[in-house]
C-alpha cells in the first residue's frame, strides 16, 4: 500500500486483530488505508505520530439494554449502540439505525466513513454512529414510541449540541427523531433543538433535509460528468433502492434532464423503459407503503421481476440501497452495458473487487463518504437555523446544499491530482478527509 518504512499492511492487520469478526469495519479500514501511501510520504510525521492508528480506534464505544414492552405486554430487549468516532473537528455527528442486522461492526464501520465524509463537508462537523438490533416493521406507532423513549432513557447521557448530534437513518424517520427528542427534552429539561437532526419542519427541522442526500448524489454525479465533458442531461440512469434517498436521486437526476429507467425494492427490480414516473414511486413507497410491483400494474410500458437491477443499460449508476449491494459480477455487468458513472448513494454499497474493476475501466466512481454527504451537510445547516432561532427558505437551503457538493466535487478532483492520482475520486476523497482530521487531530497533541 505504501512504502515499507510507513507498513500500512501491518497497521491494517493490526485494526483486523484488535476488531476480529468486524468485517465491514475492516472493509472500511483497508478502502481508506488503501489511499494513503502518497500522504505519508508527504508528511512522514502523521506514521511517526501513530495518527492513522488513533483515527482508526474510537473515541468511545457505548452499548446498552434498551428494554421495552409491545401492545400485548410482552418484554423485549434489544441492543443499543453509539460509537462516537472521532471529533477532531466538532461535535459527534451521524445518524441512528433501526434494524435487526445492526451489530457493532456495522456502527463502527459507518461512524468510520462518517469521520471523513463530516470532514468533506466542510463543515465542524465530527464522526459518529448508533443505532439498535430493533425493527420497527410491524410494529405499531406505540411500540415504536416506547422503544424510542426506552432507547434514549440511556442514550440522553452522552447527547448534547456541542457534544453529540445525532440523526436518522434506516428505520429511523421524522417519527422516530420526534419520539426521541420528547425524550430527552423530558428528561432533560431542556429544549435543545440542535441536540438531534431529521426534526419535523413544525419543531426547528429544516427545508431540503429530506431530500438532501439523494439530491446531493445527483448533483455529485453531474460535476464528475461536467469534469468529462458531458453531463445529465439526455444520460440514461439507474438507481437502487427506492426509500428516501433513491427517491430523491431520481427527483433530482429528473430535472436535470437525465432519464431514469429503473429502480429497485426488496422484491426486484422496476424497469420502465419510457422513464419512470416518480409520482406513482412515492405513492407505493411513501403513501401506500406498498411493493413496487403495483407501479407495474398502473403502467404498461413497466415490468417488476427478480432481475438485477444492474443488468438494465445504463450511462449512470447510482446505487442508493444497502452496503455491498454491487459487486465484481454487477460491475461486468455495468461495464459491458457502456456504464460511464457510478456514484455511491448508500454507504459502501460497492464491494472493494467492484470498485477496483470500475476505476480500472475509467469509469468515473463517486464513494459515499463524497457523492452521499449532502444529507450530513444539510443536518449541519438545521443545526445552524437552531442556533440562529432562524429558519431558511426551500430556496436557499437548497442554493447552499449546492455550493457544498461542487465544493466537495472539487475538493476530491484537485486533490487526486495533488497526490497523483488524476481522475480517481476514491483516492481523492480519502486523502482530502483523512489530511483534514489528521492536522486537527496533530494540533490537539497527543490525544
Amino acid at each position: 500500500m505504501a512504502r515499507p518504512e510507513f507498513d500500512l499492511t501491518t497497521i491494517y492487520d493490526d485494526v483486523v486483530r484488535r476488531n476480529p469478526g468486524e468485517v465491514d469495519f475492516a472493509q472500511a479500514v483497508r478502502e481508506v488505508l488503501g489511499s494513503l501511501g502518497p500522504v505519508l510520504n508527504k508528511h512522514p510525521e502523521f506514521a511517526r505520530s501513530k495518527i492513522i492508528q488513533r483515527i482508526c480506534e474510537p473515541e468511545r464505544q457505548v452499548i446498552f439494554r434498551i428494554p421495552w414492552q409491545d401492545d400485548t405486554g410482552e418484554i423485549h430487549i434489544n441492543r443499543g449502540f453509539r460509537v462516537e468516532f472521532n471529533s477532531a473537528l466538532g461535535p459527534y455527528k451521524g445518524g441512528l439505525r433501526f434494524h435487526p442486522s445492526v451489530v457493532l461492526d456495522t456502527v463502527k464501520f459507518l461512524g468510520f466513513e462518517q469521520t471523513f465524509k463530516n470532514a468533506l463537508t466542510g463543515m465542524p462537523l465530527g464522526g459518529g454512529k448508533g443505532g439498535a438490533d430493533f425493527d420497527p416493521k410491524e410494529r405499531s406507532d406505540d411500540e415504536v414510541m416506547r422503544f424510542c423513549q426506552s432507547m434514549m432513557t440511556e442514550l440522553y447521557r452522552h447527547l448534547g449540541e456541542y457534544t453529540d448530534v445525532p440523526a436518522g437513518d434506516m428505520g429511523v424517520g421524522t417519527r422516530e427523531i420526534g419520539w426521541l427528542f420528547g425524550q430527552y427534552k423530558r428528561i432533560t429539561n431542556r429544549y435543545e433543538s440542535g441536540v438531534l437532526t431529521g426534526k419535523g419542519l413544525d419543531w426547528g427541522g429544516s427545508l431540503v433535509r429530506k431530500e438532501a442526500t439523494g439530491y446531493g448524489v445527483a448533483i455529485f454525479a453531474e460535476e464528475m460528468l461536467r469534469a468529462s465533458g458531458t453531463g445529465l442531461d439526455g444520460a440514461t440512469v439507474v438507481v437502487s433502492g427506492a426509500g428516501n434517498v433513491a427517491i430523491y436521486a431520481i427527483e433530482k437526476v429528473q430535472q436535470m434532464g437525465g432519464l431514469v429507467v429503473a429502480c429497485s425494492d426488496s422484491g426486484g427490480t422496476l424497469h420502465d423503459p419510457s422513464g419512470i414516473d416518480l409520482d406513482v414511486v412515492k405513492r407505493c413507497k411513501e403513501v401506500e407503503r406498498t411493493s413496487l410491483a403495483a407501479y407495474a400494474h398502473e403502467r404498461p410500458t413497466a415490468s417488476y421481476g427478480p432481475a438485477p437491477l444492474w443488468e438494465v443499460p445504463c450511462d449512470v449508476a447510482l446505487p442508493c440501497a444497502t452496503q455491498n449491494e454491487l459487486d465484481h459480477v454487477a460491475a461486468k455487468q455495468l461495464l459491458s452495458n457502456g456504464c460511464r458513472a457510478v456514484a455511491e448513494g448508500a454507504n459502501m454499497p460497492c464491494t472493494p473487487d467492484a470498485v477496483a474493476l470500475l476505476l480500472e475501466a475509467g469509469v468515473l466512481f463517486g464513494p459515499g463518504k463524497a457523492a452521499n454527504a449532502g444529507g450530513v451537510a444539510t443536518s449541519a445547516l438545521e443545526m445552524q437555523q437552531n442556533a440562529s432561532r432562524d429558519s431558511w427558505t426551500f430556496a436557499h437551503t437548497e442554493e447552499k446544499l449546492d455550493e457544498i457538493m461542487v465544493t466537495i466535487h472539487r475538493t476530491c478532483h484537485e486533490t487526486a491530482e495533488e497526490y497523483g492520482s488524476a481522475g480517481n475520486y476514491v483516492a481523492g476523497a480519502n486523502i482530502a478527509g483523512f489530511t483534514k482530521v489528521a492536522h486537527a487531530m496533530a494540533s490537539f497533541g497527543l490525544i
